[in-house]
Parts: structure tokens; C-alpha cells; sequence
């Protein structure tokens, strides 16, 4: 129901932005607690970043801080991941993903999640 997009292929130290949009669900993002999370190869799925509805608190992975920033455009009812200085590490599947309907808050549980994207590739060459 949501549909993250932006991913590719970059070098080291440079940029890209993920997006993820709700056009065609019927969800209102503005509505809701949203997290990207991502999953590298062979690892768990962990959390990126994620906004609180209730209060508009934006929480970020120690591994980004500083380099990542979240932003919602609620008219296009769609999220943002801006990624700068990219690491190698930061090589995975990024999704996006809403919690349920009244849950305000986020988590750092995946499963807590209840709307997923499909997830879009992030390659970080060195």
C-alpha cells in the first residue's frame, strides 16, 4: 500500500533521496507514524528513521545521524529519506513502512509496522 522509490547505484560520499508515497492506498501519511528501516544482505531488517505523528519527533539510527533527514510533504501525502555522504554500509533494501491506524508513536519494532512499500535497492560503490 505505500510505494517507496529513489533508490541506485552511487559512489561513496554522495546522495540520494527516497520517497515514499501513499497516492494509490487510500492512506493519509499525515496520519500516521512512519519509519524506514532497511536490510542489507544476510542481515535483519533495522530501523533508519522514523516520525512521530503525535508530535512530529524525528528519531535516526546512530549509524546516520548527521547524514540522513526525514521529511513529509503531507499535500503529496508523501515521506522523504535525504541521504548524504553514503557509506558502503549503507548498502540494502530501504522500505518504508506506517504503523497502525491510532498508534501515533513510533517503534523500533518492525513488526510493529503495519503498512509496508516494496522496498527500493541502495548500492554504495567505494
Amino acid at each position: 500500500q505505500l510505494q517507496a522509490s529513489g533508490g541506485g547505484l552511487v559512489q561513496a560520499g554522495g546522495s540520494l533521496t527516497l520517497s515514499c508515497a501513499a497516492s494509490a492506498s487510500g492512506l493519509s501519511l499525515g496520519h500516521y507514524a512512519i519509519g524506514w528501516f532497511r536490510q542489507a544482505p544476510g542481515k535483519e531488517r533495522e530501523g533508519v528513521s522514523c516520525r512521530n505523528t503525535a508530535d512530529g519527533n524525528t528519531y535516526y539510527a546512530d549509524s546516520v545521524k548527521g547524514r540522513f533527514t526525514f521529511s513529509r510533504d503531507n499535500a503529496e501525502n508523501t515521506v522523504y529519506l535525504q541521504m548524504s555522504d553514503l557509506k558502503p554500509e549503507d548498502t540494502a533494501a530501504y522500505y518504508c513502512a506506517a504503523r497502525p491506524v491510532g498508534y501515533y508513536y513510533c517503534s523500533d519494532y518492525a513488526s510493529d509496522f503495519h503498512f509496508w512499500g516494496q522496498g527500493t535497492l541502495v548500492t554504495v560503490s567505494s
